[in-house]
């Protein structure tokens, strides 16, 4: 009963809102207010600061969401991993991924659905801000992300692959033809780039700003869809992960050529909480991507030369 009431605590710090939280939690509103104030009445502090609507929580309601957060957690990877070692695993992992891995993350979730069939994925594209906070809040299994750039805190890092760069540009540009491309010629281009909200965007300015140069892209966006829209429409061209080469060599109207001078590569991989035990979902996760190859799994033949 104590942990259903701290589920009702949590819920409405993320929600915000009596009614939206209740029907997270699957209650009636009246069934989470009592909780709430047993929980109140069990820790002998007020949480939740109450008007006509939902005012906030105390700072020791701050307090306890945070502990909650952590009790709930670690009561649901107990009844998982008790349950199987009867059953087998079972239950949702929840791997949050950065939408420069999205075309690479079946790879890593391919073999992992087969040895484990009664595990669901759910797939969240996300920022690494956004995977570093599901993470801290266990919200999240596991995350697919940078490893090297802007790395996240207390976590344990498995590298997968490490990403490279093509250009990819409208089969009618001069540069369609080419084998390789240098990065000076690339950055010249009428570029369609994701906005600096996304850490690829980031690596790239680095890149950038280590060979004087500077990247003036002239579209951006958060979606890598829109970027191959504007690259199909014949007047811009971008810079993308190799990765993408799975995903966009199907399109007749794209080249994807290799970038060089330099060949760069940043390391991606996954992340799990840095603590012990594990829980079960995310020491699957771990043992999997161990045993993927890094040459053969992540590597678009379309994206070597």
């Amino acid at each position: 009963m104590f942990v259903r009431q701290m589920s009702y605590l949590v819920a409405l710090a993320r929600e915000k809102h009596f009614t939206r939280a209740a029907e997270k939690c699957h209650v009636t509103q009246s069934t989470l207010s009592a909780g709430l104030k047993a929980l109140e009445r069990e820790l002998d502090m007020r949480l939740v600061l109450r008007g006509p609507r939902f005012m906030g929580l105390t700072p020791e309601g701050e307090r306890v969401v945070a502990w909650a957060s952590q009790i709930i957690s670690d009561y649901e990877n107990l009844r998982q991993d008790v349950a199987g070692l009867r059953e087998g695993l079972k239950g949702t992992l929840r791997l949050g991924v950065i939408p420069a891995a999205t075309p690479a993350v079946a790879k890593l979730t391919s073999p992992f659905c087969a040895k484990y069939p009664g595990i669901t994925v759910d797939v969240f594209s996300m920022t690494s801000s956004e995977i570093q906070s599901g993470i801290d809040k266990f919200e999240l299994d596991a995350g697919l992300t940078y490893l090297e750039n802007e790395p996240l805190t207390n976590v344990r890092k498995t590298p997968l692959y490490r990403e490279q760069y093509l250009l990819v540009t409208h089969v009618d540009s001069p540069f369609a033809q080419s084998t390789v491309v240098p990065w000076k010629d690339a950055v010249s281009e009428n570029l369609c780039l994701l906005n600096e909200s996304m850490q690829n965007r980031r690596v790239l300015n680095k890149l950038a700003a280590s060979l004087g140069l500077k990247l003036a892209p002239t579209v951006t966006s958060n979606s890598y869809l829109a970027i191959c829209s504007h690259v199909c429409s014949g007047e811009w061209s971008s810079i993308i992960p190799h990765t993408f080469a799975y995903i966009f060599s199907g399109c007749k109207e794209l080249a994807l050529v290799e970038l060089i001078e330099p060949r760069h590569s940043q390391a991606i991989g996954l992340v799990v909480s840095d603590r012990d035990p594990l829980s079960p979902l995310a020491h699957a996760l771990i043992r999997c991507a161990a045993r993927l190859s890094q040459d053969d799994l992540f590597i678009p033949a379309l994206a070597m030369h």
